[in-house]
């Protein structure tokens, strides 16, 4: 760490002193350097390419100049208009391709396609359904029928309903619609946040009744697994409530029991392909929980981390950052894991609000104060230069979705979002996709698509794509054993893309020097190097 900051004090010390004020023309030389010393610092900007890569990195460059060029340039579209055009691009086609990584931002309630849901789930026997007063809908499954709620007074067996309505297609889309936020017409339909959030919310209760019925969960998850893996993303944290589980016959699993199923499915989804590292679970709570009922969480995520060390990654407080309480609100609960010299990582959402000076606002803050290990979104980081300096010096990645900060209205045109500047930077930054089936998309390369080309614009290169996947990897808690899992299976089955019969073997990273750097010898591994130099 010191060398390395010796090294950043002679470089940068003379190239400041080249840009001193001069009566006449600049240097050219001194220009040509200035530029390639920024450019060296922006993500992936350190990484060497080989003449392979290079030639490919001279085709996604080419690629991107069109794309920008064109009349409608995508990522200044809204996603749900621009997806079907993203489909079409050479550089979505290729992302399609690229080993990704780790996913590291995605909620249970939204890992599968919704359509996956309506075509498979709600086709099932003993599926219920009942429209509520406030146009949304509900579902169960029972052997009889449901009694009434205050929510749902009528409840109808699906398979009757549909036989009377006789447009299967039809009556499918309406669900679909109801379990995601699509729409042709975004920006009239959501105006803002408020109204956006609020569908968002109901979106995912009316999910809630599938999900949680115990024979659709276990194939839930699996079918979660293999959307991702036929993206080509290597392992995954989801972030889960484990709300409690039901039986046709009434019978109620606690969070144990869901535990345990998704260790069961995930170890079953690893024996048929082996590639995958697997996947792991964020306790999540909502921050409209009581201070009381947050410590009640906080203390059994403690105890389920200890009895299922392989499975619960750590804890995260979900629900929109506006509307709800504060980090520090809940300090007394967060605090909890530290007094009792417990173990219970912290992946808390912060900044994805863009109340700038907001109490809200100082989320960012304080989740460092609280030792978070990544920043969910963190939308609001670059406006914050101390915490954005303090989470660079510990290597605490931002998880970025740039779909979801879109959708829910931070921004519009992803030229403007202020992941620019930590991409310029170097920042820590992960790619991920949130609520991906709430948007309508599966896996990450949407989500790459918009980072690379929108928000990295022309800078972005292949040294980006190779350091944001490096880096999902690197940010995963403990990942000693998935860098050893990832350099000697990944490494030594390299993935090859192909793109209009230009043939590129994908790297990610020099195996011999990251080896070296996080001193993992090839035979085995050590403790992680917290001072390892990576951004």
């Amino acid at each position: 760490m010191v060398n390395s900051l010796c090294l950043t004090l002679l470089t940068c010390v003379p190239l400041l002193w080249l840009v001193r004020e001069s009566a006449g023309m600049p240097d050219p030389a001194r220009r040509d350097l200035l530029m390639r010393e920024e450019a060296s610092r922006q993500t992936g900007g350190l990484l060497a390419l080989t003449a392979a890569e290079q030639k490919l990195d001279a085709n996604l460059h080419r690629f991107k100049e069109q794309e920008m060029a064109a009349t409608l340039f995508l990522p200044a579209l809204h996603f749900f208009k621009a997806k079907p055009l993203i489909e079409k691009s050479a550089i979505y086609r290729l992302l399609q391709k690229m080993p990704k990584g780790a996913a590291l931002h995605i909620h249970s309630s939204s890992l599968v396609s919704a359509e996956w849901l309506v075509k498979n789930v709600t086709y099932r026997p003993h599926c219920y359904i009942c429209f509520t007063w406030d146009n949304s809908v509900r579902f169960l499954f029972s052997t009889l029928q449901p009694f009434p709620r205050w929510d749902c007074f009528y409840w109808q067996l699906l398979e009757s309903l549909r036989a009377r309505i006789g447009d299967n297609a039809g009556f499918d889309s309406s669900l679909i619609q109801h379990l995601t936020l699509f729409t042709e017409n975004p920006d009239g339909e959501y105006p803002n946040q408020d109204v956006v959030w609020e569908k968002f919310e109901k979106a995912f209760i009316a999910a809630a009744g599938l999900i949680t019925h115990a024979p659709v969960l276990r194939d839930y998850i699996y079918q979660g697994l293999e959307e991702l893996h036929r993206d080509n993303v290597m392992y995954l944290e989801l972030r889960s409530g484990l709300s409690r589980t039901y039986e046709l016959d009434g019978t109620i699993h606690d969070k144990i029991w869901t535990l345990k199923l998704f260790q069961e499915v995930t170890s079953k989804f690893k024996q048929n392909y082996p590639e995958f590292f697997g996947a792991r679970i964020i306790i999540s709570v909502h921050r409209a929980l009581s201070v009381s009922e947050v410590k009640a969480a906080v203390t059994e995520a403690i105890q389920l981390k200890k009895d299922f060390p392989d499975v619960v990654a750590g804890f995260d407080m979900v629900g929109r950052e506006n509307s709800g309480r504060t980090l520090w609100d809940f300090r007394e609960a967060l605090s909890l894991p530290a007094e009792l010299g417990a173990s219970l990582p912290y992946f808390f959402h912060a900044g994805e609000t863009d109340d700038e000076g907001t109490d809200v606002d100082q989320n960012i803050l304080d989740a460092l104060l609280f030792n978070t290990s990544r920043i969910g979104h963190g939308y609001a980081l670059a406006h914050h230069p101390l915490a954005k300096e303090l989470s660079r010096k510990r290597n605490v990645a931002v998880e970025l979705c740039p779909i979801s900060n879109q959708v829910l209205k931070l921004v519009s045109d992803m030229r403007n979002h202020p992941a620019a500047v930590l991409m310029s930077e170097g920042h820590p930054l992960v790619i991920s996709s949130d609520d991906p089936a709430l948007f309508g998309s599966t896996g990450l390369s949407y989500d790459f698509y918009e980072a690379f080309v929108g928000i990295g614009g022309l800078k972005a290169n292949l040294g980006t794509l190779k350091e944001l996947a490096a880096n999902s990897i690197r940010s995963v808690h403990d990942a000693q054993g998935m860098f050893f899992f990832f350099f000697t299976v990944v490494h030594n089955n390299l993935n090859e893309i192909t793109f209009n019969s230009f043939s590129f073997t994908f790297y990610f990273y020099n195996l011999k020097i990251n080896l070296q750097r996080l001193q993992i010898p090839i035979f085995g591994f050590t403790e992680k190097n917290p001072d390892n130099g990576f951004r």
